[in-house]
């Protein structure tokens, strides 16, 4: 190749020396220099000695060298490169020098009147209360860590500062909010309860229950300290006082669903307010009527004795964890009744069936035990009692929500019960029929009240899913005229508040009006297909109640939807099509069948009034168990 030049014969490999200082490229490895060339000025090909000329210490003719001479070379050269670059992409880069002004931007904390610091310190806040955990929390070493890891720059303020400025301002926000939404409510529904703390401090939870946009909508209204005797007149003063504090209209209250107590029912009486009975509270009543029954109470009382045996007792469990596996039984621990949940109960023979021939052999290796193990007659009585019992598991849990219509349903399930749960089946024992028989008539009695069952009747009616599929044949004409009546006088209501609000705005619609007709454009003149337009005007006109009736006979033909349906959003597409029977709809489903949400708070003041938090002040946790339910 041009400038290129040959050498000597008489040199060889080992007269040729390494570049002094290597850049590290891998080309040098098929080039050196002469050791008598002390200034490394002539390149020396190893393959083939030849001089490369080159330009200061570029290595793109050496390369190029390569390439055209020794091919071989060449790729062993490219693969070398190749995998060189992978090594150095794989390798994080290097940490760049942080600047001077970033260091010092990084060591200045926010000032509390900036906007990251509010936004972080309000989450923190939101985090102690959604979450409920104590205000300690701001001082435990760990969050304090895992702040500084997120943001160094925050700094955390001290737990009196949220005790006294966050969580209040909070507080007030929300509830602020909560306030100016409920005066507007149409209809609305309570559910009431007491309960007691850990330091046995009297408290009464109040929640309500609407329909806004379509949408069935829940929240806590108070939690309030109640140390006056829990009488009836003293209750029913502080409900009212409750609707008085958020400026409730008592004519928009539909029912309010309590459990049994007698000075709970009494309060409500003297209010003169619709109470709808707790479904849940019932059926555990009519459950325990049913097994009124000494044989039945002495197989209970044998299970409870043989759960407690091995609750207490690690080595029972330890044998029963082993003869479990022996038997080729599940490896499932017994369950524990508790005396306010009936489904417990099942729950716990279910268990005791399930493990009656492992529980048999552990307990019959112990003399103490051994008179515990279950005859045939005791398993007999469990098995009738399961079998009663089994149907009702999943009500209780299905009409205790929230967030869906559930009084409607009512009406339903007491049919079902009726007709097929509860029914008496042939070849079952006759326990087992006195069982059902008991709980059925004890249900269809307590349920049987005029006021309330007028209350289901109109909710299931309203419902798309079931209109009069559930309601009696003779009860239908009354109904219907019930339903005609209030749907008329919702109607003249709705039109009455709105007269009212458009005569509060006459000013500013006069005002509007006169402008537009200032700056309104001169008279068009008449088509000729003006002519031939056609009279809208309806020649035939209907009175109100006749209207109302026509919409009743439409929905009563019209098909009724899935079971699974959401009945609000069925009546959401067809509130234009049905706008006075949708009154109703919207005052009857928002009805909670069941006292569930009160008795939510309680679990949740139970977290917030825990062991190590036995202190607070009850305006504390009013304010802390309302933002844990409303945030």
């Amino acid at each position: 190749m041009e400038g290129e030049s040959e050498s000597t014969g008489e040199d060889t490999e080992e007269h040729l020396v390494s570049k002094k200082k290597n850049n590290g490229s891998l080309i040098w490895r098929w080039f050196g220099f002469k050791t008598t060339d002390e200034q490394q000025k002539d390149v020396i090909c190893r393959e083939c000695r030849k001089q490369v000329p080159t330009k200061s210490s570029s290595t793109t003719n050496l390369f190029h060298h390569l390439k055209q001479r020794h091919k071989k070379e060449y790729e062993e050269c490219v693969k070398l490169r190749a995998a060189a670059q992978t090594v150095n992409s794989s390798q994080p880069p290097a940490p760049k020098q942080t600047t001077l002004q970033n260091a010092y931007t990084c060591a200045v904390p926010y000032e509390r009147k900036s906007e990251k610091w509010r936004m972080i310190t309000k989450a923190v806040a939101h985090h102690i209360a959604k979450d409920m955990v104590p205000l300690s929390t701001v001082e435990q070493h760990g969050f304090i860590q895992l702040l500084k890891v997120l943001d160094r720059r925050y700094e955390l303020p001290s737990r009196n500062y949220f005790a006294r400025e966050v969580l209040p301002q909070m507080y007030t926000e929300v509830r602020e909010r909560l306030a100016n939404q409920l005066p507007k409510l149409s209809h609305f529904a309570l559910t009431t309860d007491m309960w007691s703390s850990r330091t046995c401090e009297p408290y009464l939870s109040v929640t309500i229950h609407f329909i806004e946009d379509w949408e069935l909508k829940s929240a806590c209204l108070q939690t309030s300290y109640f140390p006056q005797d829990h009488t009836g007149e003293h209750i029913a003063e502080a409900l009212q006082d409750v609707l008085t504090n958020w400026k409730l209209n008592p004519a928009a209250l539909v029912a309010v669903t309590t459990d049994n107590g007698a000075n709970v029912v009494k309060a409500v009486q003297l209010n003169k307010w619709q109470r709808m009975q707790c479904f849940g509270h019932r059926l555990h009543l009519a459950i325990g009527h049913g097994m009124d029954d000494a044989r039945v109470t002495r197989a209970i009382s044998l299970c409870k004795k043989v759960v407690s045996s091995f609750s207490y007792s690690w080595k029972k469990r330890r044998d029963l964890a082993e003869v479990q596996i022996q038997l080729g039984l599940p490896s499932h621990q017994l369950i524990t009744e508790t005396a306010t949940r009936w489904g417990s109960r099942l729950l716990m023979i279910d268990r005791v069936l399930e493990q009656e021939r492992a529980l048999s052999k552990v307990l019959s290796a112990d003399m103490k035990t051994r008179p515990l193990v279950p005859t045939w007659q005791d398993i007999e009585v469990l098995e009738a009692v399961q079998k009663a019992l089994k149907p009702l598991q999943d009500f209780t849990d299905a009409l205790s929500g929230e967030d869906y219509v559930t009084l409607s349903y009512v009406r339903p399930v007491l049919h079902l019960l009726n007709k097929s749960l509860l029914a008496p089946a042939e070849g079952e024992s006759a326990l087992c029929k006195s069982i059902k028989t008991s709980i059925v008539d004890y249900l269809n009695n307590k349920f049987a009240d005029p006021p309330t069952s007028d209350l289901l009747d109109t909710a299931s009616f309203v419902d798309p899913r079931f209109k009069a599929k559930y309601i009696p044949s003779e009860k239908m004409d009354a109904l219907k005229h019930k339903v005609i009546s209030e749907a008329e006088s919702l109607l003249r209501y709705n039109d009455r508040c709105s007269s009212d609000l458009h005569s509060s705005t006459a000013h500013e619609s006069a005002d509007l009006q006169e402008t537009a007709v200032a700056a309104a454009p001169a008279k068009k003149k008449k088509s000729l297909a003006s002519f031939f337009q056609h009279n809208t005007t309806t020649i035939t006109t209907f009175t109100q109640r006749e209207a109302i009736e026509s919409e009743l006979s439409s929905y009563l033909f019209s098909v009724c939807v899935e079971s699974d349906a959401d009945p609000l959003k069925w009546w959401k597409e067809h509130e234009v099509v049905y706008p006075a029977l949708s009154c109703l709809a919207k005052k009857y489903l928002c009805v909670p069948a069941t006292s569930s949400p009160s008795e939510r708070i309680f679990s949740c003041s139970g977290n917030i009034v825990s062991c190590q938090r036995a202190s607070l002040k009850p305006e504390t946790v009013d304010r802390l168990v309302f933002l844990a339910q409303n945030l």
